[in-house]
Formats: C-alpha cells, structure tokens, sequence
C-alpha cells in the first residue's frame, strides 16, 4: 500500500518542488527520503559509519515508534538502507515507545541501548541488545530492563582506560559504570547535579533551573569530555558542557545548533571520519514533516582552535562526498543519496530492494566514477506487472540519457531476474539518477545494479570480484578461505584469508585464459589485515616455458584492522615462449596476518 510519506511527497512535490528542495539536484540532507527517521546516534566502524535511527510511523500526531532503523555509508553521501534488525518485539518485557537509542561496539559485538515501556510497570525503562554484526539481526542480551527509573535516552561512552559509562535521562541525568560485558553494571546509577555552572540557566521554570532537557551524547576529544545534549524544550536547541573527567564536574559552553527545523525536539550525535567531523541531527524537513514525523541529517564541522564546537546551522545540501562510488562492482539498489518516490523493502534474496516504483520515481547516487566508460548495465530486477523503463541519466533526473533497460513482468515482485543493457556516453565522475518510466501503477522492484567498463576501460579479467558469490572463483594458497559478511568494503561481503603461515600466501584466481602478452592491466583492490598493521600487494605468477616469474601490481601499502586500504596501479604483463599458468593474488610483504579481500579488478 502506499504510504503516507510517499503521498505527501509526490502531491507536494508536484505543487512546490522549488520550495521545498532549493537545490533538488545538490540536496542531500535528510539523509532518508524514504521514511521518517529520528534521534541519530553515529558509529564508526571498520571505514565506514553506521546511523543507527528510531523511527517515526506516518502521519504520527506523537511519538509512535515501534522499530528501530540501521544505515550505513562510506563516502557520507550515498547511504545502504539494511532495514530494521530491531524492533519492540525484539524486547519481550516491553509493549510501547522504540524511543532514541546508541550503540556501542566491544567485544567484537555491538550493544543497542534502548529507551521502551515496561509491559510491567508502564513506565520508561533501558534495554540492551547484541548482535555480531552492526547491521544485526539484535537480540534482547538479558531478558529484562537493565535501567528501570522511567527515564529515557541512553548514551554509551568507552574511555581510554576501557571503562564504559551509560548515561541517560530526562529530567533529570545520571550514569553508571558499565561491566566489560556491556550488560551488567557495578555500583549504583549517580545523579549528575545540573548546576547552572554546569548546564547554563533556564528562566521561567523553578522545576527546571538548567538548560539540559535530554539526550546526552559523551565523548572525549583531547583529553576533554564532552556532553552535547538537547536542551530547553520546547522547541529544543542542541547545547553542550565540558569537564575533566567523564563524572565531571561540567562547566556549560553554549549553543551548537540554535531552534530551526520545524521539529520542537533535536537529538544530536558526533563523530569522526575520514578526517572530518560530523554533527549528526533531526529536523522536520520531508513534506509531512514535524515534531512527530522527524528527518535525520548531517553536517561537516571543524572545532575551533581551543577545542569548543562552532555554531552549525541546518543545511539541504549536507557535507561533501568523501569518495567517489564505484560503479563496476555490485551496487545495492538501497544504496542513495538522494530518492523521489520509491520505497525499500526487505528482499527476498536478502537485505533489501527498492520497491513501490512509478512513473517518474527516481534514485539519485552521487558521486560514481565511471572513468573512461561504461558497455553496458546490468541490474536485478522483478514486477507482478508488465514491467517499466529504467533510465540512466547524468546530473539530475532529466539530464543526459545514457542507456535506458526495459524490464518485463517476472510473475511477481519477489520472482528476480537479470537484465542487461547498453550504456553510451557516461564517463568521468557523474551524479547518477535511476529514473523509473511506464504506465499507471507499480512499475518493477530493485535490488542490484552494476556497469561493466568500456573496451577502453578494459574488461574485468576477475570472476565475482565483488565477493558477493561468496567464494566462487577463488582459491587459496595457504590458510583458510572464506566468506566474511561481518566486514565488507561494498555490499555485504567480502573474503577473508584466515591462517595463514607465510607472506606469500593469499587469496588466488586463475587468469591464464585471458591475458594478452604486452598488454597493459590496472589493478584495483580494497585490503584490510584481521589484526596487525603489515604491507599489502597485488601480485600476478606466470610460468612459461618452464619458468615462474612475478610482476607486482601494486605498491605495498600498510593495512590495518580498523578500515580498508585501497591497492591500486598499473603494470604491463609479457613473458617469452608458452604460458602455462597466470594468477592473481594478494600477498604481505612480511608476516602471516589474516586478510579481508573485496571489490577486485584486474583489466
């Protein structure tokens, strides 16, 4: 059925595209389109961050919340929506109210600390889940509340010395130290006295003499502990304290984010990646938008000399792309920087698709670097119905036409097939729009896409280089090799080279067949160590005539186990007499530390 938000935004943006969306074709924030987000709380993880949102159902006149949503980005532009591996059902004690939340990544797990109504009691109480993987599915770690003082908005901070605090509360803040199992704690919950030195003054209200509302965010920068917190609803701004020491004592610093929005609550969160910082917030910006239907968006700061956060003000056009996106491995549909009309929904191929698509819906994917060109699009696709168009176009949504592929029914909107298309004129690094074309109704649901590159780009000589097929099409050469769907650079694996016991050894795929004596190949992959920070290549053995030769491929670089590294370079391939064999590998320059592997090409 379509929803709420998807009619608000297609008789809306009928009427005032202009108003709403100044710049629709440099928009980026909200950071989703497809439905109501709140209450952000930042990850990062393994080079990429993950947004962790509750969720606000349509046409909600209060907080009615029943899921909690998970997306996740490594450009901070284009961002893969992985659906919800939560929701109240999750928590078998509560009835109501999947309020704001945090997560927290120890133990090579990940802790989701939620505010929900206790079934028994009928007030506010703190949960906490666990999953192995930040995109989940979570289950509920205790089976009980494990915070019960009807007070809401739980915020997790790990310090240096591996002591974790849970804060929380509204009205009043308090915290407790947490357990190294995340799920227990020792001592009892303190209050935090909110003085006016600490918080500032609020006037007009005795019961509450201080600014602080809800929401705090704790982390530390420099030896400097920092409390971003709503404050002073309603409407509520995003101010912050500093101190010492993670208990305190805490001296107020001022606004953040000033009242604007049109939502009466702000709930701030604060990370940093790739070199940048970010400021991660909600508003009511989507057509229908207000205090009970929220947006979640972002914006790049940069703090002052001596450690205090500038003013930051809302933008539509959020921070720049970190990246460019790689259009020849396997993209999710549900990867987007920017939709018009469509949907996800979760696949049945797994993750998610794109679904509810209409004439003239559109996905815009900002930043995809085609180089020298494309041959050819290749996308997953199903319709119940007779199908549509999918128009590939460059800069907006009625810019160039590249290719356009018709897809035809399949016998139902989970029945998948694979169709192919010729691509024409799209190069060098382009905003690309998915626009959707047919008749009345639902048109076709979504779930991959990739390029192949032109002849001039050469042919990818690596079978299933996206890892996606799991280990199909590579071997190994000492150790264990498997599919890894915990840590992946794109989509959702990626392979990894376990045990091994020398430098040389590493994933390996069979290239003899294709290569050309005298020919120039460019190498592509991403790399990340299981633990340790060795140097990495990309290697190629022949052997002809008798005799084995290696030619480097790419420079060795130091991988590590917080983020991928990317291996790149060109070399030209030539050897005397008959060749009898050719692999592509990856390698260490020194040491036997296990290796991630993903998003390979060798052409």
């Amino acid at each position: 059925m379509r929803s709420a938000l998807r009619t608000v935004l297609c008789a809306v943006g009928l009427l005032l595209p202009a108003v709403l969306f100044p710049s629709a074709a440099g928009a980026d924030n909200p950071i989703v389109q497809t439905i109501y987000t709140a209450d952000p709380a930042p990850l990062v993880h393994n080079g990429r961050v993950y947004l962790y949102t509750g969720h606000d159902e349509d046409g909600s006149t209060y907080f009615t919340m029943k899921d909690w949503r998970v997306y996740s980005s490594s450009d901070m532009a284009n961002w893969t929506d992985h659906g919800s591996p939560m929701s109240l059902a999750t928590f078998a004690w509560a009835d109501a109210n999947a309020w704001a939340g945090h997560v927290a990544h120890r133990n090579g797990r990940f802790y989701w600390y939620v505010p929900v109504r206790d079934r028994a009691t009928g007030s506010m109480a703190i949960g906490v889940a666990v999953a192995d993987s930040p995109t989940g599915p979570f289950r509920d770690a205790i089976g009980r509340p494990l915070v019960n003082n009807g007070e809401i908005d739980p915020n997790v901070f790990i310090d240096d010395n591996g002591q974790a605090y849970l804060y929380w509360g509204n009205p009043r803040l308090w915290y407790v130290r947490l357990n190294t199992d995340m799920i227990s704690y020792s001592g009892n919950p303190t209050q935090i006295p909110l003085t006016t030195a600490g918080y500032g003054t609020r006037t007009g209200n005795p019961a509450r003499p201080t600014l602080y509302e809800e929401a705090p965010w704790v982390f530390k920068r420099n030896g400097l502990y920092y409390n971003v917190f709503a404050a002073e609803c309603c409407s509520e701004f995003i101010a912050y304290s500093t101190a010492p020491s993670a208990t305190g004592p805490w001296t107020y610093r001022g606004t953040i984010m000033p009242r604007q929005g049109s939502s009466f609550t702000n709930h701030a969160g604060i990370i940093d990646f790739n070199g940048g910082s970010y400021f991660f917030y909600h508003n009511g910006a989507l057509p229908g938008g207000g205090g009970f239907t929220r947006s979640v968006a972002v914006e790049k700061f940069t703090y002052n000399a001596d450690g205090t956060i500038p003013t930051i003000t809302m933008t539509t056009a959020g921070p720049p792309q970190t990246g460019t996106l790689n259009p020849f491995v396997r993209q999710e549909a549900e990867t987007i920087a920017w939709a018009s009309g469509v949907e996800t929904e979760p696949s049945g191929e797994g993750g998610m698709n794109v679904g509810y698509i209409e004439n003239g819906d559109y996905i815009k994917v900002k930043g995809v670097a085609f180089g020298n060109g494309a041959s050819s699009f290749t996308a997953r696709v199903a319709s119940a119905t007779s199908g549509g168009r999918i128009e590939l176009r460059l800069g907006s949504a009625t810019g160039t036409l590249v290719s356009t592929c018709t897809v035809t029914g399949t016998g139902g909107w989970q029945n998948w097939a694979t169709v192919t298309c010729p691509v024409s004129g799209a190069t060098g690094t382009r905003d690309l729009y998915l626009r959707f074309a047919g008749g009345s109704g639902y048109l076709l649901n979504l779930n991959w896409w990739q390029f192949t590159p032109s002849s001039g780009s050469g042919d990818d000589l690596l079978a299933n280089g996206t890892m996606e097929n799991g280990t199909a099409g590579w071997t190994t050469s000492g150790g264990t090799l498997s599919s890894a769907t915990d840590v992946a650079h794109a989509g959702s694996r990626s392979l990894l080279n376990s045990g091994r016991t020398a430098a040389w050894q590493g994933p390996h795929q069979n290239v003899t067949a294709h290569l050309s004596n005298g020919k120039s190949y460019t190498t592509s992959v991403w790399v990340r160590s299981q633990s340790g920070t060795p140097s990495a290549k990309a290697t190629l053995t022949l052997t002809a005539n008798g005799t084995t030769s290696y030619i480097q491929l790419t420079p060795a670089q130091s991988v590590n186990a917080n983020g991928w590294t990317h291996l790149t370079g060109t070399a030209t391939v030539s050897w005397t007499g008959t060749l009898t064999s050719a692999s592509f590998y990856v390698e260490t320059t020194a040491g036997a530390d296990g290796l991630y592997v993903d998003d390979a090409s060798f052409q």
